[in-house]
């Protein structure tokens, strides 16, 4: 099972069927925060739904095709952080993100970041991490630009949330840059 520990207060575990009520209250209290950039918080309604996520995310653990863990800071889960994929043939992956509203803005996103970085280039020997971010956010989009990213594109209208058309901008990472 992944485990890794960013510092005395903060370690990322491999999400399991006993974290589903810990993870469906942060997302229930912070909906509003995730939904203006993110989908899943909308159809996160139940505790269920969130076994059910984690019982998917298991299971693509077990076949190497991406995985979720849960971000764990003083004690409580703060967020979570994943491999959407993993793509062997092209060896790379993409990370993707959230943190609860009570925990944002004090670097536990970038280092957790840093730390799936360090997994998929050196444990896993991938050659490219991706991160995809709506362009208008602005937080989201310092952490791939902190950790020095560089900026391949923008997918227009890559999704519609909200009621209006989101567009993307995509960040490579080559593992020769890390």
């Amino acid at each position: 099972m992944f485990q890794a520990t960013i510092d005395s207060d903060t370690y990322l575990a491999l999400l399991e069927p006993r974290h589903a009520k810990d993870l469906y209250h942060i997302i229930d209290a912070s909906r509003d925060h995730l939904g203006a950039w993110l989908a899943f918080p909308e159809k996160t309604t139940n505790i269920a739904d969130s076994e059910a996520f984690i019982k998917s995310s298991l299971k693509r653990f077990a076949e190497d095709d991406g995985y979720w863990v849960g971000i764990w800071h003083q004690g409580q889960m703060a967020g979570s952080i994943g491999f959407l994929y993993m793509d062997q043939d092209a060896r790379k992956t993409e990370i993707g993100y959230w943190l609860g509203s009570g925990f944002a803005g004090k670097g536990i996103a970038t280092k957790a970041v840093t730390t799936m970085i360090n997994h998929a280039f050196h444990n896993l020997n991938l050659n490219k991490v991706e991160i995809n971010v709506a362009t208008e956010n602005k937080k989201s989009r310092a952490i791939p630009e902190r950790l020095g990213f560089t900026q391949e594109g923008i997918i227009r209208h890559y999704e519609y949330l909200n009621g209006v058309y989101l567009d993307r901008v995509i960040y490579g990472l080559l593992q020769s840059e890390w």
